[in-house]
């Protein structure tokens, strides 16, 4: 028997893992659990109302509604079906930007995820929904859903974090005065502390836990820290005193029928008498926490079936009424097909009439039109044409006129040589005279009219003319040779122009015999082939 009861305390303990049938939920409404109304019942109300807000386009009172199927549901411990309401839930109150609301059902997801053993889940939840309180700066919710995040460290282990974010949440439950906000978060410290077997601070929280319990006359929030404080006192040595800690647990959890919390306080007290060695009282506490605890979790699978039975007659029953809502919607359809057939084929004929008059009439109109534009087309050729040969004429005006001017400029310019050249004779034979002064003068009037001879400036008029009416010619003799002077192409453009070498020597102011020395040496520099005339190559650049 010495051994057998702590076996059977072990063994309760591990079976006595919280659930959400039983673990404290306060956000949960007390009436949805009341023992005059079972769940199935008030899911079933939750229904019609979730359906009356739909049919009325009140999505805020739908989405309600769901959040109260899902919190339903997962209270006991149908988690699939919760999951499902909660997310349909956050859908509806995330279109109707009711953060703070969505905020408390991403709690309630939360939640759910934790007792589904699914820590990273739990935790994403939690933190969109600190989030959205942060943004309403909602002290209560920041402090509400810190102490979660708190909790949910607590249970990986990790008491540094856990003890961080329990002493934030405390923080914005006393900025605000929630002394119900504040005795959880103390009951929670207590809890870490124990965890870490630091059973003086643990005992410390507990005892202002239920101190502010008692001030808020919370005898329910007391059941749940009695007995932890009589779980501190029995492993502290004291197990005489937690046996009155866990009496008054006892006497409470009787008293508001918490059913989970006396059947722990059963537990704790076969605990105690078992380290006070009287181990007949301990096995008849431990056998009544037995059955307690095993009519609890038939309740609450009578609850769960109960339950699935109802949302399976509602899933059916929607089933059926979305069946013969099709049955005649598609009656309705056809029916409604039928005439429009009839109606569009109808209006087919009479646009295919039409349309087939539209493309005679189209057909008629753009042939029209391409005459039209074919007509524009040819006007505007004979235009262009017109004014080419304007422009051609006038071009060819141009050319003759700037020919004539060359060919003035050339002949003035011989004339005026020839006359220099009589000059330049006559001066020569005065010369001659033995007068000195005479001589002297004439000299002068010799040097002046040779200077004359290679004045450029008439060169240069006469070059300017000649590129007007001859183009590019002297820049692609240019390019057939390096070595040209502006002597070889003042000979270059007077052969062009098809002068007799009398004329040539005369405008370049030399004689026909050095005229014969310089076309010979601009035959080499052309690279010419011995025969071949200068003149003829010119006229054939």
């Amino acid at each position: 028997m010495n051994y057998f009861i702590p076996f059977l305390l072990a063994l309760f303990s591990l079976l006595s893992i919280d659930t959400p049938l039983f673990a404290q939920q306060e956000h949960l409404e007390d009436a949805m659990f009341t023992s005059e109304q079972e769940p199935s019942k008030r899911l079933l109300q939750l229904k019609n109302k979730y359906s009356d807000a739909l049919e009325h386009h009140q999505t805020l009172e739908a989405a309600q509604a769901l959040q109260q199927m899902g919190l339903l549901c997962f209270h006991v411990g149908h988690y699939p079906q919760a999951l499902d309401f909660y997310l349909q839930a956050d859908k509806l109150f995330k279109s109707t930007d009711a953060d703070l609301l969505r905020a408390n059902n991403l709690n309630d997801l939360g939640l759910l995820h934790y007792f589904n053993r699914n820590p990273v889940l739990a935790k994403q939840y939690y933190e969109e929904a600190l989030h959205l309180f942060e943004i309403h700066h909602d002290h209560l919710g920041i402090a509400t859903t810190l102490g979660k995040i708190g909790h949910l460290f607590e249970k990986q282990e990790n008491y540094k974090q856990s003890l961080s974010f329990q002493k934030q949440a405390i923080q914005h439950f006393t900025q605000i005065n929630n002394q119900t906000g504040i005795a959880k978060i103390y009951e929670n410290l207590g809890s870490i502390f124990e965890d870490l077997s630091r059973y003086d601070s643990a005992k410390y929280y507990f005892s202002k836990s239920l101190a502010i319990n008692d001030e808020q006359h919370d005898e329910v929030a007391k059941i749940e820290v009695l007995n932890n404080i009589g779980d501190i006192l029995r492993k502290t040595g004291k197990p005489q005193e937690g046996l009155t800690y866990s009496k008054k647990a006892l006497t409470l959890a009787k008293k508001y029928h918490e059913k989970y919390q006396e059947a722990s306080a059963y537990r704790d007290l076969a605990r105690t008498y078992n380290l006070l060695g009287r181990n007949d009282s301990a096995y008849f506490y431990l056998e009544i926490s037995r059955k307690m605890t095993l009519d609890i979790y038939s309740d609450q699978n009578n609850q769960k079936i109960a339950m699935m039975q109802v949302i399976y007659d509602i899933t059916k029953k929607n089933n059926e009424i979305e069946r013969l809502n099709n049955d005649s919607k598609t009656n309705k359809i056809i029916g409604f097909a039928i005439t429009i057939v009839m109606v569009l084929l109808a209006i087919l004929g009479g646009v295919i009439i039409n349309k087939q008059r539209m493309y005679i009439q189209n057909e008629r109109s753009v042939s029209e039109q391409k005459q039209k534009v074919f007509e524009k087309e040819q006007e505007l050729v004979q235009v262009a044409l017109r004014n080419r040969q304007l422009e051609e004429e006038q071009l060819k005006q141009e050319l003759e006129i700037k020919s004539r001017e060359l060919t003035t400029h050339t002949l003035h310019i011989i004339q005026k040589n020839q006359v220099l050249e009589k000059l330049y004779q006559r001066l020569e034979e005065i010369s001659k005279d033995d007068r000195k002064n005479t001589q002297k003068n004439i000299q002068k009037i010799m040097l002046e009219i040779q200077d004359n001879f290679n004045h450029d400036q008439h060169w240069d008029e006469f070059r300017q003319i000649f590129e007007q009416v001859h183009g590019t010619f002297l820049e692609k003799v240019k390019a057939s040779s390096e070595n040209l002077t502006a002597n070889d192409l003042r000979l270059i453009a007077l052969l062009k122009m098809n002068l007799k070498s009398s004329e040539i020597a005369s405008l370049l102011g030399i004689s026909q015999d050095s005229l014969r020395v310089v076309r010979y040496r601009l035959r080499k520099k052309l690279n010419m082939e011995q025969g071949d005339n200068l003149a003829s190559f010119m006229q054939n650049l």
